[in-house]
């Protein structure tokens, strides 16, 4: 989906700022965090990888911004936990003693039955364009890629669809594909004239060049 989660391409945020010797966690609350989330991800309680990332993307854009790495996971990890009914939000708000925000409940979305192919239709060397369409449900085609050509430079086997995994538990394998851009296909004239990005991208995003 689009939404301010989709950096990608984006400026105004200022410079990256790197941390030296940066820790694992910064907090023992973050350390929990992480371990709420592999357990219920260990018993299948939460739904899949993709499912959990579509949750973080409904969080609001004012509060994706304010909160950190880990804030962002305890929110997707509640949200999907309320919406299969293991925990009600009125539990999480007397546990926090206090108000305990979640992501925007999911809208009415038309899903795919499966992936459109499974048999791969483009090997090394060819040339492509990811699909300019922008959907409202999950999809891990970031916006900066979208209508821009690129250059097959490695197939990587078929792995569920992100598209249909976030939002059904059905078969939907389909190829992958590492696709390399020139940075002057994406950003123009004042990007390097020699530098290239590579992009994993199923094979639902892209058409022939």
């Amino acid at each position: 989906m689009n939404g301010l989660h989709d950096m990608g391409g984006m400026d105004g945020f200022g410079p990256v700022q790197v941390e030296k010797r940066e820790p694992v966690f910064h907090h023992c609350w973050e350390r929990r965090v992480f371990g709420l989330v592999a357990g219920s991800a260990a018993r299948r309680l939460a739904g899949t990888t993709a499912a959990f990332r579509f949750a973080i993307e409904r969080m609001l854009p004012s509060h994706y911004l304010r909160a950190s790495y880990y804030e962002r996971w305890l929110t997707a990890l509640a949200t999907l936990l309320v919406e299969k009914g293991v925990v009600t939000r009125e539990e999480l708000v007397g546990r926090a003693g206090d108000s305990f925000p979640l992501s925007q409940p999911a809208p009415v979305l038309h899903i795919p039955t499966s992936a459109r192919s499974q048999a791969p239709h483009f090997v090394v060397g060819d040339s492509v364009v990811v699909r300019n369409e922008h959907p409202s449900r999950h999809t891990r085609c970031p916006r900066y890629v979208r209508g821009k050509r690129g250059t097959i430079v490695r197939v990587d086997g078929a792995f569920r669809l992100p598209d249909v995994a976030a939002h059904r538990d059905v078969p939907c394998a389909e190829p992958a594909y590492s696709v390399r851009f020139s940075t002057r296909e994406l950003w123009g004239t004042a990007a390097g004239a020699t530098e290239t990005i590579h992009v994993d991208l199923w094979q639902s995003y892209l058409e022939p060049a």
